[in-house]
């Protein structure tokens, strides 16, 4: 995010450089055809009106102008900018075309490529023209008109207006203002600069992902702003028309002329592969981010059966619990193969033990740190074995299954022997990747799931004395979990000083048959860890603050749980306040700022993977739940 780093905070610090001023009005000679640079390191000159404004002498090779654009940074968050083509610098009335744009409407403060639309304003071919650029804003923070200090070959003057400083326009012999007249191809904004990026987008670190089936790239905020994606696709639709993608083989983006035969390819082969499932919603405005979401999970699949978090350095791993939720979601939308893949990865990549680590590199190769290992994994794996068995075509899952059966029995061995006197697994980092010095819900709940499914996969594979073993284990950690977190609302720990959990929905379907006491524990979970803005923290654990940060995916689970339990009501409102939190591009953030603004990374496949179980289930086909054990 070196654009976040470098371009904004050059705010702080507008340049004011010239040399004597020349009579108003007089032009200099031009000498060669020159209509605009790139170059924008520095910010030159402040423009708001009423003392301010800037301009930049320029010559036009036709007799048309349609648009020009500029490098314009605001800390101002209201107010307008006017850009104008004058014959004469310091005459209004010698204006050719102006347009205005308005602060707000481009996000606020913010930096970058800024375009002015001419509707075709008449020019003389071979003429020179000035730039006029001024800006009003009831706000007392800079807005400024980028440039350069180096020397632009062919390049003529600029003008800086400067009431107080100078006492009207003083030309520039050593800075020039940034700016394209006419702009196409590379010189419009959003390919190879930046178009102007609202300072509130630069929360998130990705805004969305290009995907070729063998590498992915994020489009970084930066180049976001005014993109949408082509239907069904991971191509970009750019603001100049053009469209990016991520070509067959390539492990860099390519710009395209829309209707590209490579990208076209591309985007039939994707929308191929989604109407080979199922896009599960429960009215029409939820197909797009549903679809969206399928898209971006099968963007962070890699070829090994990696599933990768995100897609930015710190997420670019596979975590053993968000691969078993997309596994899931790709085995009840149809995308059996999918699945199936990372299921693969598990077994290749589960410990000695029978245990996995807490992430992986994405090839496989162990872990990137020696960040400690997680209890839960052994719980998720197996319950997303069952959801892709049950999902799964009936020809050959049995053997298939076969093939995953000793990571099964792995899991489930550990699982088991974990389990304490009080019936209990010991204590373990949870999905928070934090420890806890007691067991915590966060950990019990999956683990519950994971002995559940095992047994029941044991069964339908004629291994007895395997489902036997699993259910009496399930049948001890069912006991403890209704003797030590029932009586207090499924609270994060046994020892009851860490508050509440969003895990609290962990113990509904489609992971553990709902307790009868969980109806209340999720309700008053819910109230706890809500926000003022909407969406909950993961809990309220008073040794750390998630501070005013909703997380989607904790927020999803009680949408999951609600549909699960038949709170369809309370599901669907949930649901759609997640999805309301989609950015410009139409992807799930992991985390939304007290502004109410995607931050983080976006997307997220475990919310994404949520989102599509959710809207499958209140689409009326929930995900069965794994069986628990009759009582002995």
């Amino acid at each position: 995010m070196a654009f976040a780093r470098t371009v904004l905070p050059a705010l702080l610090s507008l340049a004011l450089t010239g040399a004597p001023a020349a009579p108003p009005g007089v032009a200099a000679a031009a000498v060669v055809p020159y209509d605009g640079q790139v170059r924008h390191e520095s910010a030159l000159l402040d423009v708001r009106a009423t003392g301010n404004a800037a301009a930049q002498e320029f010559t036009v090779d036709d007799g048309r102008l349609s648009r020009v654009s500029i490098w314009l940074g605001s800390r101002a968050t209201t107010g307008t900018v006017t850009a104008e083509v004058r014959r004469v610098r310091s005459d209004a009335g010698s204006a050719v075309a102006s347009a205005t744009l308005d602060l707000a409407a481009l996000g606020g403060a913010g930096a970058g490529w800024v375009e002015f639309p001419l509707q075709d304003a008449d020019v003389t071919a071979g003429g020179t023209y000035y730039l006029f650029v001024q800006a009003t804003t009831a706000e007392d923070k800079a807005i400024a008109w980028y440039g350069t200090r180096q020397d632009v070959p062919g390049s003529l003057t600029s003008w800086n207006y400067d009431r107080a400083h100078w006492g009207g326009w003083h030309a520039h012999d050593t800075g020039r203002l940034a700016f394209h007249v006419d702009p196409a191809g590379s010189e419009r904004c959003g390919e190879t600069q930046p178009c102007y990026v609202p300072a509130s987008a630069l929360a998130a670190r990705t805004a969305g992902l290009l995907a070729n089936g063998t590498a992915t790239e994020a489009v970084l905020p930066s180049f976001a702003v005014g993109a949408s994606y082509v239907e069904g696709s991971n191509v970009l639709r750019l603001p100049s028309g053009r469209w990016r993608y991520l070509p067959d083989g390539a492990s860099e983006s390519a710009v395209v002329e829309a209707e590209d035969p490579g990208a076209l390819a591309q985007i039939e082969e994707s929308r191929a592969w989604l109407a080979r499932g199922r896009v599960p919603r429960t009215g029409a405005g939820q197909r797009a981010a549903v679809q969206r979401a399928l898209l971006s999970m099968r963007a962070l699949l890699k070829p090994g059966g990696a599933f990768a978090a995100g897609w930015s350095p710190p997420w670019a791993y596979s975590w053993p619990r968000d691969g078993a939720f997309a596994a899931a979601a790709f085995a009840v939308t149809g995308h059996d193969e999918e699945a199936y893949r990372i299921l693969e990865f598990d077994a290749r990549t589960q410990r000695a033990d029978g245990t996995w680590e807490a992430r992986t590199t994405l090839d496989g190769s162990g872990p990137p740190d020696g960040r400690k290992w997680q209890l839960d994994g052994n719980g998720w794996v197996p319950w997303a074995t069952w959801q892709w068995y049950r999902a799964a075509p009936a020809a050959g899952r049995n053997e298939r299954l076969r093939a995953l059966y000793p990571m099964v029995r792995a899991a489930a061995d550990f699982a088991a022997r974990s389990l304490g006197p009080d019936g209990l697994p010991p204590a373990s980092p949870d999905y928070w990747e934090l420890d806890t010095t007691t067991a915590n819900i966060g950990t019990a709940a999956p683990l519950l799931a994971g002995l559940n499914a095992s047994a029941d996969l044991a069964a339908r594979l004629g291994e007895g004395g395997d489902a036997e073993r699993w259910a009496a284990a399930s049948r001890r950690l069912s006991a403890g979990i209704a003797a030590s977190f029932a009586p207090s609302g499924y609270q994060r720990t046994v020892d009851g000083k860490h508050g509440r959990d969003s895990a609290v929905a962990f113990m509904a379907p489609p992971f553990n048959t709902a307790p009868p006491s969980l109806g209340e524990a999720l309700d008053s979970t819910y109230r706890a860890l809500l926000l003022p803005g909407g969406g909950v923290s993961p809990g309220n654990d008073p040794d750390f603050s998630w501070g005013s940060y909703a997380w989607t995916a904790s927020t999803s689970f009680f949408a999951l749980a609600w549909a699960g339990t038949g709170e369809r009501a309370k599901a669907g409102r949930v649901l759609d306040w997640v999805l309301s939190k989609r950015n410009g591009l139409g992807e799930l953030p992991e985390t939304v700022n007290g502004a109410g603004l995607p931050s983080s990374v976006a997307p997220l496949g475990w919310t994404d993977a949520l989102v599509v179980l959710t809207a499958q289930a209140l689409q009326g086909s929930p995900q069965p739940t794994p069986p628990a054990p009759a009582a002995r």
